[in-house]
């Protein structure tokens, strides 16, 4: 029975799959190139936002690191 099963639904979750990942590309192709342009003083809020976030995630594991001892 368990095959049965099988043979009916594999094929169905194949045509699904491909549907879906043939979307995904057909979006991910369509908004391969950003279409909006950016000043310079957002670049460099956003790579201080980077630096930020990067000195976060080093204060977290030093503390991290000085509490396991």
């Amino acid at each position: 029975m368990g095959e049965r099963l099988f043979g009916v639904f594999a094929p169905r979750a194949g045509r699904i799959a491909r549907g879906t990942i043939s979307q995904i590309a057909a979006i991910n192709k369509k908004y391969m190139t950003p279409h909006i342009r950016t000043t310079s003083a957002v670049r460099v809020a956003l790579l201080m936002l980077r630096l930020y976030l990067l000195a976060l995630v080093g204060i977290l594991i030093y503390k991290f690191i000085t509490l396991v001892r």
